[in-house]
């Protein structure tokens, strides 16, 4: 197609406010990483404030949280639950205005990370009255450091469960099976059939060990997806049905500078396993993208007699069914925050992560003729802001 010919896109588009074209399916991918969660809430404000209609959430651990609130509600109170939880689970530390000072700011981001070791986050778990050494073996109490419970509570208020499950947006939150290691995914618009998503669910996702007990779910126990894999990028990839655009949020960065210290040694340790490298599954992605592009170009060269027969239909089966273009957002550490970032639920660190959030939409949106062109034109791309007003595009 020459650049001066009309885009061709037989696929109907739908419009944001934004000069953004939106295919059918609109995804928005949620890692986990506890308090650094509200990244993401600030995320899908702006993109909700732009016109951006998100069809499909998944996500890990908080990631899950967040995606449960999100389907779990009409589009005109996801902002103010997503705000009710955050508001909550912050609640357990005041809003106090501090100078930009890193070595002030680290300081107070160490004691409210402490704080948060002693008395647990309100409204989503607590310490246990004994310890785990004391606790009879076998049982939760003797497995984990602290008392989940009170999360049930937080998401039953914040959650409609019954729109999750048979509303218009599609959820998927992944876990991982303590017996077996197996990955699991619960899905409401699952290939093997719709599962009934409750705050079991959920509070499987973000059982990370050894701080929160396992969940019980149909006689099976689950611990944080984190473990496994902290993004549900394949998942979502693997179960694409039409021509998709992919908002991954993550939390931890994969690239980073080499450690000065010990403490951040454990931060960039931190951000290696848990970013779960997205950049390689999506540059895999791509790879194989390209090869299905040169399988289709000989399949049509096929004369008609060999077009027609089984082994080529069995090769066009297993050719992707649409575009898909990615976009990374991606949260970028402070200077003064440390390996204890994803435990910090102080108010105000909460109100900054949320503030970078919406940032991170607006940096991208300023380039979003780059993504536009890709969607018109049915192309695949990933596009990673990995500067300010840089947006790097990687082409199937």
């Amino acid at each position: 197609m020459a650049d001066s010919d009309p885009p061709i896109h037989p696929k109907p588009l739908r419009r944001a406010r934004t000069p953004l074209p939106l295919p059918r399916e609109v995804a928005l991918l949620l890692q986990g990483g506890g308090a650094l969660g509200s990244f993401q809430s600030g995320v899908y404000e702006r993109l909700d404030e732009l016109g951006v209609d998100v069809t499909w959430v998944a996500g890990i651990s908080i990631g899950a949280i967040n995606a449960a609130i999100i389907a779990g509600n009409e589009p005109h109170r996801r902002i103010s639950r997503l705000k009710k939880f955050w508001y909550t689970v912050s609640g357990g530390m005041p809003n106090i205005i501090l100078p930009e000072i890193d070595q002030i700011r680290e300081a107070m981001h160490l004691m409210a990370a402490s704080t948060v070791a002693s008395f647990g986050v309100p409204g989503m778990f607590r310490p246990r009255l004994w310890p785990a050494t004391m606790m009879p073996e076998g049982t939760t109490g003797a497995i984990s450091f602290y008392d989940s419970a009170p999360l049930k509570d937080t998401l039953d208020a914040c959650v409609n469960w019954d729109l999750l499950n048979d509303g218009p947006v599609r959820l998927s939150v992944g876990a991982v099976d303590v017996e077996t290691g197996n990955f699991a995914y619960w899905d409401t618009r699952g290939p093997g059939g719709n599962t009934r998503i409750d705050a079991r669910h959920i509070m499987a996702s973000g059982a990370l060990p050894p701080g929160l007990p396992p969940i019980e779910i149909d006689g099976r126990w689950y611990w944080d997806g984190g473990i496994v894999s902290n993004t549900p990028l394949a998942h979502v990839l693997n179960h694409q049905t039409d021509d998709m655009l992919v908002f991954q949020v993550d939390l931890f960065p994969a690239e980073g500078p080499m450690p000065r210290q010990m403490t951040d040694v454990y931060s960039r340790a931190k951000d290696i396993q848990f970013s779960s490298r997205t950049r390689q599954v999506t540059d895999q992605y791509l790879r194989l993208r390209r090869e299905h592009g040169a399988i289709k170009a000989l399949l049509d060269k096929l004369p008609p007699e060999l077009q027609d027969k089984p082994e080529a239909q069995t090769l066009r089966d297993i050719l992707d069914v649409g575009s898909v273009n990615i976009v990374h957002l991606i949260y970028r550490t402070r200077d003064w925050e440390s390996g204890a970032k994803d435990f910090e639920f102080s108010r105000s660190t909460m109100l900054d992560h949320w503030a970078q959030g919406r940032d991170a939409v607006e940096e991208v949106m300023h380039k979003g003729d780059l993504i536009a062109r890709n969607i018109l034109n049915g192309k695949s791309s990933t596009f990673d802001l990995d500067a300010p007003d840089h947006l790097k595009e990687k082409k199937a």
